[in-house]
């Protein structure tokens, strides 16, 4: 685990940080390997998968590339390269939705 990332979760109000550890430590239990870095100022791994703390809610990221169409439907934005979803509260995170998405960009 990189200390930038903790400190950077550290530093979040709550709910964002309490969201932000949920999501690290199931990203790092689907994917022990991954590369865990503070990048563009937000935890991201592998440069395919991103979390950030905003004002009212948590976005997780995903790198788009090679991804179906219906699973494109399921993310939010219009980035060409990352979509993503968001989680405003720890009780609206869908692990299984979202350990879908961390298999299908490894």
């Amino acid at each position: 685990m990189d200390k930038k990332v903790t400190d950077y979760i550290e530093k979040q109000k709550s709910p964002q940080k309490e969201i932000l550890k949920a999501l690290r430590k199931l990203i790092l239990k689907i994917l022990p390997k991954i590369k865990e870095e503070l990048r563009w100022g937000v935890p991201c791994y592998d440069g395919k998968i991103y979390i950030v703390g905003l004002k009212d809610h948590v976005n997780i990221g995903f790198c788009i590339k090679g991804l179906k169409k219906e699973e494109l439907a399921l993310l939010e934005g219009s980035g060409k390269t990352m979509r993503h979803i968001k989680i405003p509260s720890l009780k609206d995170i869908d692990e299984k939705k979202i350990v879908g998405f961390l298999k299908a960009v490894k």
